[in-house]
């Protein structure tokens, strides 16, 4: 077929039914979808298998309309394309500078008879390059900022001082007073809140430092704590 000069890229949907296509803008990627062509091969195949289906031992015909289409198909198939294109076109212009097709509602500018690669559009650049100053302004102002307040004034900064930081084995809270029937925290209760048991029998069954289920030892096996 004749060389066709439109976008680059487009989504073939055609079937044994008929043909359609999705044209995409060389820049933005949005897309329009033609309107779908019924191939003629394709109803005429139907029909015989419907024929087929009724008289039973009819395949012949089914398979003689296949082969009639794959003959012809290709010269349908690029007659339909060529016609979808033509449909298509009016919603894309063609950049005289870069020779891209972008869609006139998003990636032309019509002031400049350009697509917005070649000619950026000045409001929206404007309106860009606005943003993006009040948001660098904004970080140097916090940065500046920042540098005048004072984090260090109570530090120490001698050479035998140092800051140690948490671990997870550090243990800052008080010990709980732990149900010894089901692990959970008594508190100053006489009765366990969780399974009813007199707080009297807590201890042995967890550790008293961590919680860690006991395992009969006088120490804890999780914290080295003193049981009970």
């Amino acid at each position: 077929m004749a060389l066709i000069q439109f976008v680059r890229n487009y989504d073939d949907l055609s079937t044994d039914r008929g043909f359609q296509f999705k044209f995409h803008c060389d820049k933005c990627g949005n897309g329009y979808m033609t309107q779908f062509q019924a191939s003629t091969i394709g109803m005429a195949e139907s029909v015989l298998g419907v024929a087929s289906s009724f008289l039973g031992g009819f395949g012949g015909a089914r398979n003689a309309a296949y082969e009639v289409q794959r003959a012809v198909g290709g010269k349908l198939h690029d007659s339909a394309l060529a016609k979808a294109v033509e449909e298509a076109r009016p919603n894309f212009r063609q950049c005289t500078r870069c020779g891209t097709w972008v869609c006139h509602q998003v990636c032309w500018n019509p002031e400049a008879n350009l697509c917005e690669n070649c000619a950026p559009n000045f409001a929206e650049q404007l309106a860009s390059s606005q943003a993006q100053a009040k948001a660098s302004a904004m970080r140097e102002q916090l940065e500046a900022k920042a540098r005048t307040m004072d984090y260090a004034s109570n530090v120490d900064m001698s050479a035998a001082n140092y800051v140690a930081a948490p671990t997870a084995s550090t243990n800052t809270q008080a010990p709980k007073n732990l149900c010894g029937s089901c692990g959970a925290d008594v508190g100053q209760a006489k009765f366990c809140p969780e399974c009813g048991k007199p707080a009297a029998k807590a201890g042995p069954a967890f550790c008293p430092e961590c919680g860690a289920k006991s395992t009969g030892s006088k120490f804890c096996g999780n914290c080295g704590g003193k049981m009970g």
